[in-house]
């Protein structure tokens, strides 16, 4: 089995890798949060969060607070334990020699 086996390209881009780490840690964030964190722009952190919610790694909730809406996201069971396994596949990498 190769090295990179377990390395999942859907966390290849660093905007999806940024939100897969601040919603491991988080029970949730919200869009503009992801934003400000990551540095992106509306448009690139759509397009990366709907890439991992097609992946079934995030969830979405669209609501309304008071009158201004507000997208949340959080880790599905599945996303976890894809980002679990390419973290360790990772490190496996980095401490081969």
């Amino acid at each position: 089995m190769s090295i990179i086996t377990n390395i999942n390209k859907v966390f290849d881009h660093r905007i999806r890798l940024g939100i897969m780490s601040i919603l491991m840690v988080n029970e949730y964030a919200d869009f503009n949060t992801l934003k400000e964190l990551l540095g992106a722009t509306d448009g690139n952190l759509a397009s990366h969060a709907k890439a991992l919610e097609k992946a079934e790694y995030i969830s979405v909730e669209k609501q309304f607070i008071g009158r201004k809406p507000n997208t949340r996201y959080a880790t599905t069971k599945l996303g976890r334990a894809a980002f679990n396994k390419h973290i360790d596949a990772l490190e496996k990498l980095i401490n081969t020699q």
